[in-house]
Order: structure tokens, then sequence, then C-alpha cells
């Protein structure tokens, strides 16, 4: 089962190199045949530069995908939605705040398991989240304790943008509608809606090295509450016109 690994990237330069040799070490390491895939969402640095020059190096990573404008962290992992090439995929960061360990475990989980997704969980015994800052850590817990309150499912943490999904699944998901960091919340979100089946695991978090997060919570408020109730609409209202054909 081919995994493709999407890392959307703007400006992250810094990152990049350690972010992909690490990914890279641990699936060779595993014997695990995949692709990683960066989109370079219009950066105003050198990450193009970067990329190019770390393919002499990582013979899995595949020519630089450019995201034109409209940019945005949504369109850029759409962009990589609409151009991986493995039975499965996995969004990852380009900071390396996800594990590549837990990708491997996230892996592992689909094959033995069988299901359509694997949802990492930062807060459940086993997980861990290193230098998350505070107000942040605060405004995640009363989110996602509240979505889950809302659509009645024990998962906590669906903000999370590190998850990996059969193209199945992906498949059944569309059309993608967020275009920023909201698509975080409607690609398991819906997914959960659909019936698509999930397992969740444990997993590890810690905060990027260099740079600063391109996530503003201001400006994500109204487009979060609007992929949350259209989810919403969906579950209770669309009779199961979207569910996933068995």
């Amino acid at each position: 089962m081919k995994l493709s690994v999407i890392i959307p990237a703007y400006n992250e330069a810094l990152n990049l190199p350690e972010t992909l040799g690490a990914f890279y070490a641990e699936l060779y390491a595993n014997n695990i045949d995949h692709e990683l895939l960066v989109v370079n969402d219009n950066s105003k640095d050198d990450t193009i530069e970067v990329i190019t020059g770390l393919q002499k190096n990582i013979p899995t990573l595949r020519t630089v995908f450019n995201n034109p404008p409209h940019n945005g962290y949504g369109f850029a992992v759409r962009k990589g939605l609409d151009n991986f090439t493995g039975e499965c995929v996995a969004i990852v960061m380009g900071d390396l705040s996800d594990s590549p360990a837990d990708l491997v475990k996230f892996y592992r989980t689909m094959q033995e398991q069988h299901v359509d997704c694997v949802f990492g969980n930062r807060f459940a015994k086993g997980g861990a989240v290193i230098d998350y800052p505070k107000n942040k850590l605060y405004l995640n817990r009363i989110f996602n304790n509240l979505l889950a309150f809302t659509f009645r499912i024990s998962y906590n943490d669906v903000t999370n943008a590190f998850k990996l999904y059969s193209r199945q699944a992906i498949e059944g998901l569309k059309p993608f509608m967020s275009p920023h960091f909201n698509l975080t919340v409607e690609l398991p979100l819906k997914a959960i809606v659909r019936g698509y089946t999930y397992s969740v695991v444990p997993n590890s978090w810690q905060n990027r090295k260099h740079g600063e997060s391109n996530l503003k919570i201001r400006e994500m408020g109204s487009r979060y509450f609007f992929i949350v109730l259209y989810c919403l609409i969906e579950k209770y209202f669309s009779k199961g016109d979207f569910k996933k054909k068995w």
C-alpha cells in the first residue's frame, strides 16, 4: 500500500530540510513505499530552491507543486489531494511538529485494522504536546470538546491536521469547501458524518523551531463556524445522501 505524504509549505525554507529528511528516513527504515509531495503555497522565501536541492538526496520527494493564487492552507492541501498517487494519504505540517514515528503507527493501524481513516489524539493517554502556546491550548480544548459534544462523538482532537485517509475516503469527501485552516475540520468531520470507519491512536506534537505559525485564530473563527455548521446540516438534514456506499 503506497503512502502519499502531503506537506503544504508557506515560507518553510528553514524547516523543510529537517522535516523532509526525518520523514524520509523513518519511512525508508520501515520499508514503506511512499512519496513526499510538497505544495509550495506562493512562498516569499527560497522554499522552492530548498526543495529542489533536497531532491538530490531524497528520491521519493516529488517535483514541487506550486499553488497559484488564491493562496491559503486549504487550497495548498487540496492541490496535493488532486495530485497524490498513493492508496492512502497523510497531511503533515512542514515545521516538523508532527512525528515521523507516529505516521508509521498510523500507517500500520490502517493496514491492520482495515479502516478508512486514522486520527491521532495528542491529549489521550500516550499522547503528548510539547511547548504548546497556552492561549492556543486553552482555545483548542474548548473548541474540540464542543465539537465532540455537538457531533456526539468521543473523539476530541478534530482540529489537528495530522491524519491519514484512504484514497476511497478522500474521493468520498469531495468536493472540498475550505480554502484555509478550516480544512483540518472539514475532512475528519465529513468522514465521520458520512460513515467512513476510523481508528484513533495517541500521537505527539511539538512546537516549531523556526518561524511563526500561519494559523491566525481571530481570522479563522467565522470560517471554522461555517464548516462546522455545514457538517451539522449534512449530519441531520441530508437524509444520508452523502453516506459511504458500502
